[in-house]
């Protein structure tokens, strides 16, 4: 049996039976390595050297989760939250009636959720900041999701649908290098002249699909009200009494750190658009947050003998993402080295031969399996482009066809995946009291609301362009 497909089923199965994920992502880099014929030396100095490479992005969130901390304990994002929880509480005292009450309430509600999927969309085009917002805007705004009732498995939808969807169809900041650089770059190397292709008119049947699976989630399967124990942030405990609103900051919020707090902000998310627009390689996140805690430090926003506290709860908040994405590296780096995509791929070829549909069908799942276990759309594209392409000649695919193909089997599999950071980052943040499981809440949602919804899209774009 092929050992990508063996190393992804063992992973998820695990990581769906509640092994923890970090657990099920070696043990399945491990079965992996075993079945594509590495042996247990070869598999464990393959992940190892895979594990480097998600160092960096692991110490990036490390220092996210404590500049979103040392936000958090400015006090801004209780500030926002208070200003919420306080227009339905006079609202409700108000109201004459209780329509007008139910009016104000969904007012609220909708308009959140709005605001924050613009955040998430703008977060990969026009501010490319990717999911460093969530822990700054989510944790504080728990408390008014409690109050409305609002099931947190619908805002994680919301929330990867902003993440996954914009870059995948609008050629502009994460979707500009996901597109151009990888996708259209990929594909004319492999052999294919893609000079005169609108990737937008390419993938927009796709991201129509995604779009279908987010107004089911919001209008269909979690429109209920579910309600949640009122808990405290990032110090949650099963039988902790404590409300959120006690976890807040102490004391009356000041306005200078309230200032402070806007200053470190907009430096850190300036910082990497500059960088990102001169070219610099370096990680644009890790100098940012760096940045940004320095301001709270040397303003005096934060006290010098609490800066150790606050840092180390921002940390540990942050600090499971970066586990699971350098076991996400090593995983990868072991299905690379078992050479085994390429069989998968020409397997499913070979089983439809002349059949366009179900050759189409059969690559968009390959697709979806890589995608599953690396973890990483953008990782997806260039293992899979220089298979794909010739086959897809081969088969007589247009142009357009082509490329909707590729782009879509790469897109796969990012939502639902349980080491992609479009489920971990939506994870990070509504799970700050402990309320909401990574497997049931981000990921099985998720992978059921976009990924069957976008192989679907993507099979049919894939026949009619």
């Amino acid at each position: 049996m092929n050992a990508v497909l063996v190393a992804v089923i063992v992973m998820l199965v695990l990581a769906v039976a509640r092994v923890h994920v970090v657990m099920a992502l070696f043990i399945g880099a491990l079965v992996g390595g075993l079945t594509g014929g590495l042996g247990f030396d070869g598999t464990m100095l393959a992940f190892q050297e895979g594990l480097t490479g998600g160092a960096k992005i692991a110490l990036s969130y490390a220092l996210l989760g404590a500049f979103a901390m040392a936000v958090a304990n400015s006090g801004l994002p209780q500030l926002l939250a208070n200003t919420l929880v306080a227009r339905m509480e006079k609202e409700n005292g108000d109201s004459d009636s209780k329509g007008r009450h139910s009016l104000v309430t969904a007012v609220t509600k909708w308009g959140m959720l709005f605001c924050i999927l613009l955040m998430a969309v703008a977060s990969q085009n026009l501010i490319p900041v990717h999911i460093a917002f969530i822990p700054l805007l989510i944790p504080p705004l728990l408390t008014v999701f409690n109050r409305l009732n609002i099931d947190r498995r619908m805002v994680t939808c919301i929330i990867t649908f902003g993440l996954v969807t914009t870059y995948m169809y609008l050629p502009i900041g994460f979707g500009s290098v996901f597109l151009h650089d990888i996708l259209l770059a990929n594909i004319q190397k492999a052999g294919l002249d893609v000079s005169g292709v609108n990737v937008m008119k390419a993938m927009g049947i796709p991201a129509l699909g995604m779009l279908a699976g987010l107004l089911i989630a919001i209008f269909f399967s979690y429109r209920r009200p579910r309600r949640y124990g009122a808990r405290p942030i990032a110090e949650s405990t099963p039988g902790d009494t404590a409300t959120a609103e006690n976890a807040s900051v102490a004391g009356p919020i000041s306005r200078y750190r309230i200032i402070i707090a806007l200053v470190a902000i907009v430096a850190t998310f300036a910082i990497q658009l500059v960088m990102q627009s001169l070219g610099f390689k370096a990680d644009g996140l890790l100098v940012a947050s760096l940045v940004g805690l320095s301001i709270f430090m040397l303003t005096g926003a934060i006290r010098w003998r609490k800066a150790d506290d606050v840092f180390t709860q921002g940390m540990k908040m942050m600090s499971l993402i970066g586990f699971i994405m350098i076991t996400a590296q090593g995983f990868a780096s072991v299905m690379n080295a078992t050479g085994s995509v390429k069989p998968l791929v020409q397997a499913a070829a070979h089983m439809f031969a002349g059949n366009k549909a179900a050759a189409a069908f059969a690559m968009l799942l390959v697709g979806l399996i890589v995608t599953m276990g690396i973890g990483s759309s953008f990782s997806t594209l260039p293992i899979i482009t220089t298979i794909y392409v010739p086959l897809c000649m081969s088969l007589g695919f247009s142009t357009l066809a082509t490329v909707s193909i590729i782009g879509t089997a790469g897109a796969l599999g990012d939502a639902g995946s349980p080491a992609s950071d479009s489920t971990l980052g939506p994870t990070a943040g509504l799970n700050a009291d402990g309320q909401h499981d990574h497997i049931k809440d981000s990921v099985i949602p998720t992978f059921l609301h976009f990924n069957i919804p976008l192989l679907l899209a993507g099979w049919v774009a894939a026949l009619v362009l």
